[in-house]
């Protein structure tokens, strides 16, 4: 009985750190799509209502990075309106994602003026065991809106290395209405979030090339899968280097598309 109940306590604990290693596993991709020196350049364009105009420019660039200690790829995202756009509502948004080398989120941080606002966001990432902490805080016009520290089991993105996740998913085999679930963090709170496939097209960027790609839509789940709100749509090349041709990201007031202007440091 002695036995029975010692062979039952080891399974029980190699299971448990079998799950552990499953989870940990679950939350590593290896990156075949971009690599460090990558740089893309955008035009942006404002839409309002009837509005669609001329906005701005925005960048998107990947380099080597160090994240305390640990070899990272820092990703930063630049979005800057000007022209009639830009005195309508400005925008002016840095976001900055640092990823370790299996794709996982380290931190992320965004600095936004849009119109007459301007806020700070970080999410910073600690991962031990099958537990990821994530401290979430942001603060709105000068006042500390939340600093809080949540826990979750599952792998978690933020809004920029989502993208990063994104263009190494395997899309083989899949269908337009197909989709892939994955957890996102909203502001201090986890969140259901689907990436989904719409299909593929051909898309003319503004330096005047044409792309084969592939279109998907991420939009994100409330409360009990209601109330679901599109974050961004994306237009990504269908081969290896799933370059992010056209994002459109919605904003407080309208949405800013961006369309590639010009791509330098692609991996093939």
């Amino acid at each position: 009985m002695k036995m029975q109940k010692k062979y039952l306590i080891l399974s029980t604990l190699l299971l448990s750190f079998l799950s552990l290693q499953c989870a940990n596993a679950q939350c590593k991709l290896t990156n075949t799509a971009f690599t460090s020196g990558e740089s893309i350049q955008y035009d942006l364009y404002f839409s309002y209502g009837i509005l669609n105009a001329r906005a701005g420019r925005g960048s998107l660039s990947v380099t080597e990075a160090n994240y305390r200690g640990e070899n990272a790829y820092k990703t930063v995202m630049m979005l800057n309106t000007s022209g009639l756009a830009g005195s309508l509502y400005t925008v002016h948004d840095t976001l900055t994602s640092y990823i370790d080398h299996n794709l996982r989120p380290l931190l992320f941080t965004k600095e936004a003026f849009e119109g007459k606002d301007y806020s700070v966001e970080r999410q910073a990432f600690t991962y031990k065991g099958n537990e990821i902490s994530i401290r979430a805080l942001r603060n709105w016009n000068g006042k500390e809106l939340f600093d809080e520290v949540v826990t979750t089991s599952q792998c978690t993105y933020d809004y920029l290395s989502v993208i990063s996740y994104v263009r190494n998913l395997d899309y083989t085999g899949m269908k337009p209405g197909d989709r892939h679930f994955i957890q996102f963090i909203s502001g201090r709170r986890p969140v259901d979030m689907y990436v989904n496939y719409l299909g593929t097209s051909l898309i003319k960027a503004n330096n005047g090339k044409t792309y084969e790609v592939m279109n998907i839509s991420m939009t994100i789940h409330d409360d009990a899968f209601t109330n679901p709100k599109e974050s961004l749509r994306a237009s990504l090349t269908n081969d290896k280097n799933r370059i992010p041709v056209i994002i459109n990201t919605n904003l407080k007031i309208g949405s800013v598309r961006a369309v590639l202007q010009e791509v330098a440091g692609m991996r093939h």
